[in-house]
């Protein structure tokens, strides 16, 4: 067999593993437990419960680089901390250890756990409001349900969101936080409760037309 051929069909069952991973596993749980009511509910209850745990080294990746700030390979200057997301892996996992890849993992949980709820109440309720007994809801307003169901959401989670991030980055250089508890309480002390808010203006303008798009995608692949 070719070289070429052999890479091709590994790397495409790769892609085909990790695709297809998230429904094998919703598949296996309906198999071997009788918890959930169904695809959708079992979906669900997996994103919600248990997301939070596998996303951590993800997210905790996607901040240490968006936090990077030396310059790129520039000739003669130093190399930047992290050339990329596998790099910066294996240097938190050398550094830090197993246990630095989840870092901040339950800021992340208590986040996104009254959030999940808050984001999908908002828009049932908003939908329901504006839209007549036994009709679907019309595209625009499922675009403003969804966008303000997001800036519910993201309003909720920025306290959160804010000592997630700086759990993630605790550790670069020195630990300063010894938990959750004692990020929040040295935030406040040292820059007072407004900290709890920083960035909720930003993370409110980016929400609106992601999850306004997100929605009105959603409702019109149910419809189809």
């Amino acid at each position: 067999m070719p070289v070429e051929e052999f890479v091709a069909g590994w790397i495409s069952g790769a892609l085909g593993l990790v695709l297809g991973h998230p429904f094998d596993t919703v598949k296996v749980r309906l198999q071997t437990q009788t918890t959930y009511r169904g695809i959708v509910d079992c979906m669900v209850k997996i994103y919600r419960h248990e997301s939070a745990y596998f996303l951590a080294p993800f997210d905790l990746i996607k901040v240490r680089l968006q936090n990077q700030t030396e310059p790129r390979g520039q000739l003669g200057g130093p190399p930047p901390r992290y050339r990329g997301p596998m790099h910066c892996a294996a240097s938190i996992f050398q550094k830090e250890g197993p246990r630095g890849l989840f870092r901040g993992a339950w800021a992340l949980t208590l986040r996104d756990t009254p959030t999940l709820g808050i984001y999908f109440v908002t828009y049932e309720v908003l939908c329901r409001q504006y839209t007549p007994e036994g009709q679907n809801p019309s595209s625009a307003t499922v675009l403003v349900a969804g966008g303000f169901a997001g800036i519910a959401s993201w309003v909720t989670a920025t306290p959160l969101d804010v000592i997630k991030s700086r759990m993630q980055m605790d550790g670069l250089k020195r630990r300063a936080y010894q938990g959750v508890l004692d990020c929040m309480v040295s935030s406040v002390r040292q820059e007072g409760p407004g900290v709890f808010f920083r960035g909720v203006t930003i993370n409110s303008a980016r929400a609106f037309p992601v999850n306004a798009v997100t929605f009105l995608s959603y409702e019109y692949l149910l419809r189809w």
